[in-house]
């Protein structure tokens, strides 16, 4: 990750932030060259947590190598740096602006009515409708936690799982009250255990937390955490293979992260969200609104492939695909509060 330095621009507070080019100017100041131009915002945690943001990423790179367009990321180091962030990408002519994080939904809604003909986008997108000039992406991650609480439920040898949240938000207990929905759906007898690392952004990049409220949840019976918390669950995962207890990743894969301890992980297809919004801009067809994007959609799902398929037997994973098909059918409705 690039180091943060300090950006003078025209009209704007001078930003502390770290920038990454992966594209390169068209004479839009320190903008790109290319024919499209992406400006991308990061959450909190930046690159290199392995989940949500790295996700973002990756859409943007595949629009890159596959769509010909350029842009530049830029990683606030605080939450006063979004606005200014998204207003210099805005004000210097990029012809898609995304926010990745439902923090920056009211900062986009902002910068939309004040500049109409610039086209936004949010990542997690947090309010019901949006200005016309704006494309929120929201996902049912209720759904995908249900299926991973439903695999918890299965493989639990100790009637006990746990649940460690980032930032405690109306967002993150989507995937908490879905993962309990999904655990007591195939053992109504077992013990759920939540926790949360605080209620502020600095939630989402906490290992040291993570890893207390890990160790916690597993002192006290849990065989298997599922976390929503970004970096924080950095430190889930090294509680997790400091006991050779069972994890759960979330929004990508993350077995990487505990080959010896990752039983599957919530995958949110944030890369195929965001690429598939600039897809829709190079083709000339983005629209405002939002997007719901869940197990039908294929917004959301589990990880089944060779790293864990040795991990989860063949007749959990075919209880979990007939639920899945029930969930799209309508069959099961999942809370989401």
């Amino acid at each position: 990750m690039a180091s943060p330095r300090a950006l003078a621009t025209s009209g704007l507070v001078a930003l502390n932030i770290a920038l990454v080019a992966i594209g390169w100017g068209r004479g839009r100041g320190t903008g790109c060259e290319a024919e499209v131009c992406i400006g991308v915002v990061l959450d909190v945690g930046g690159r290199g947590d392995k989940s949500f943001n790295d996700a973002a990423y990756r859409g943007l790179v595949r629009a890159k190598k596959e769509l010909g367009v350029g842009g530049r990321v830029i990683e606030p180091t605080d939450g006063a740096d979004r606005e200014s962030a998204l207003r210099q990408f805005a004000t210097q002519g990029y012809d898609l602006v995304i926010g990745v994080g439902f923090i920056f939904t009211d900062d986009i809604d902002k910068l939309a009515r004040e500049m109409p003909e610039v086209k936004f986008a949010c990542v997690d997108y947090a309010n019901a409708t949006s200005p016309d000039n704006v494309t929120g992406i929201r996902f049912r991650e209720n759904e995908g936690s249900f299926l991973v609480g439903a695999i918890a439920g299965l493989m639990t040898t100790t009637d006990a799982v746990g649940f460690v949240g980032g930032m405690e938000t109306p967002l993150i207990r989507k995937f908490e009250v879905g993962y309990v929905a999904g655990v007591h759906h195939v053992c109504s007898q077992c013990r759920v255990l939540t926790a949360y690392a605080g209620t502020d952004p600095s939630a989402f990049a906490d290992p040291s937390a993570g890893k207390q409220l890990a160790l916690a949840q597993y002192g006290r019976g849990a065989d298997i955490i599922y976390h929503a918390s970004g970096k924080t669950g950095a430190g889930v995962f090294a509680a997790a293979r400091q006991l050779h207890h069972l994890v759960i990743g979330v929004d990508s894969d993350q077995f990487h992260e505990a080959p010896c301890c990752v039983l599957t992980s919530m995958v949110k297809n944030v890369d195929t969200a965001v690429f598939g919004a600039i897809g829709d801009l190079r083709a000339g067809h983005l629209r405002g609104g939002v997007r719901n994007l869940g197990l039908s959609e294929r917004g959301v799902g589990f990880v089944y492939d060779d790293n864990n398929r040795d991990r989860l037997p063949a007749e959990v994973i075919a209880k979990v695909r007939a639920i899945r098909a029930q969930i799209i059918a309508g069959d099961i409705e999942v809370p989401a509060s």
